[in-house]
């Protein structure tokens, strides 16, 4: 898990992202950014009902990928803001090294355009 300094707080914490950031798409995932000038970079992880509605698969979703990006970010710099939307439930089953190339695939995209 990451830390709480790199997370969003707040209710409104993720409105002007939403509105303001550029997006990147995979099969499973779409990747928000928005590049800010914090002290350091933050993430959110945005699973819905619609995906499954069972708690525990919405959380191990948002686990896995929370764990994805801190092995990422350990290796890698940004005063970036990053939301992941989960699209499917597949997140939940898939293998580590599937879901690890479609984070890295993600990253890789937004990080290169900024």
């Amino acid at each position: 898990m990451i830390s709480l300094a790199n997370r969003f707080h707040g209710h409104n914490s993720l409105r002007i992202p939403y509105q303001k950031g550029k997006s990147v798409y995979s099969g499973n995932l779409k990747l928000i950014y928005l590049d800010g000038a914090k002290k350091n970079y933050r993430v959110a992880v945005v699973v819905s009902k619609k995906v499954h509605k069972s708690a525990v698969v919405r959380n191990r979703i948002r686990r896995r990928i929370y764990e994805q990006v801190r092995l990422y970010m350990q290796n890698n710099s940004t005063l970036t803001d990053f939301i992941f939307v989960a699209q499917s439930d597949k997140l939940a089953y898939m293998s580590a090294k599937d879901l690890n190339d479609e984070t890295l695939q993600l990253l890789n995209k937004s990080t290169a355009s900024l």
